[in-house]
């Protein structure tokens, strides 16, 4: 049985690599037809995240070995953990030269070039669980955490800020654990919960409002944002809104395992899809999806 693909990241119109929770991580030079191993130095197999850097280079978040770096493709791995107090890495993101990590403890960052150290992103996120990161074009970070909903770091702020005004569940109740976030081309945010559905933000995290009351499944593990298509991640298939989540579709024609834990879009909207059991690539849009885990296997002697 193919492993589960927890993280996938694309670089350029072929090269694709796909992180797994046990076997390491794989690239595939052709959309995913085919794969093959890239673990060199990769002392921790369980990854959580992937991201990639200038020139090429590519980041790997682990369970238990921090952050690790690849400069030729995974030919080789190194690790640079320096300053990282939690060596749980479930997010990673890179803009404007600098690589954030969201940890056990709150958002580290540090040049994405030279070797320095990893530094904290101010104070309020002590022993904080950080699952998602997001910036918004005017540099605000957004991070989605595991207990505290969703902070906002503003420049030249003080602290981290909660933001939290409006997600609430069906019950009334705040939605404190999030696992993703995501921002589109009008700045509008997007927040996936872990339970509780999917909400939006017009206004830079100050008031949310549920956007998937029509949505099968609330248990959101990926949000694409491409072209006028909203696609999410769930708990049980694929799913797209063309109207900001009045009527979802599902997308899930080809998919053999239901359980997403990834979902990406490549160069010229190729979608890829990380499951508990391998991946998937769509060229349409996700009206149909082929499987792409050959080459998975081979590692399990």
């Amino acid at each position: 049985m193919a492993p589960s693909i927890q993280a996938l990241a694309s670089v350029g119109p072929q090269t694709v690599y796909a992180g797994s929770f046990g076997m390491g991580v794989f690239r595939s030079e052709d959309r995913g037809q085919s794969w093959i191993v890239a673990n060199a130095g990769l002392t921790d197999p369980f990854i959580l995240s992937l991201a990639v850097g200038p020139n090429g280079m590519i980041y790997a978040g682990t369970f238990r070995g921090g952050v690790f770096r690849t400069k030729d493709g995974g030919k080789t791995w190194e690790t640079f953990n320096t300053g990282l107090k939690r060596l749980e890495v479930k997010a990673l993101l890179v803009k404007q030269g600098v690589l954030y990590a969201g940890t056990g403890d709150g958002l580290y960052s540090r040049s994405s070039e030279g070797m320095s150290e990893w530094t904290i992103v101010t104070k309020g996120l002590d022993d904080v669980l950080v699952h998602a990161i997001a910036m918004a074009p005017d540099h605000t970070l957004y991070v989605g955490t595991s207990g505290k909903g969703i902070l906002r770091y503003a420049p030249r702020a003080q602290e981290w800020q909660r933001v939290t005004h409006g997600l609430m569940d069906h019950e009334g109740l705040r939605e404190n654990f999030i696992r993703v976030l995501a921002i589109d081309k009008d700045q509008a945010l997007y927040a996936g919960t872990f339970d509780g559905g999917v909400f939006r933000s017009g206004d830079g995290g100050e008031t949310w409002r549920s956007i998937s009351r029509a949505l099968p499944n609330d248990s959101i593990r990926g949000i694409v944002l491409h072209e006028k298509s909203l696609y999410v991640g769930t708990g049980r298939g694929i799913f797209k809104t063309m109207n900001q989540g009045g009527l979802w579709t599902p997308i899930n024609k080809g998919l053999t395992e239901m359980s997403i834990q990834s979902l990406i879009a490549g160069e010229s909207g190729i979608l890829y899809a990380g499951t508990n059991a391998g991946a998937f690539r769509s060229d349409d849009g996700g009206t149909t999806w082929v499987g792409i885990s050959e080459g998975f296997q081979a590692e399990q002697k």
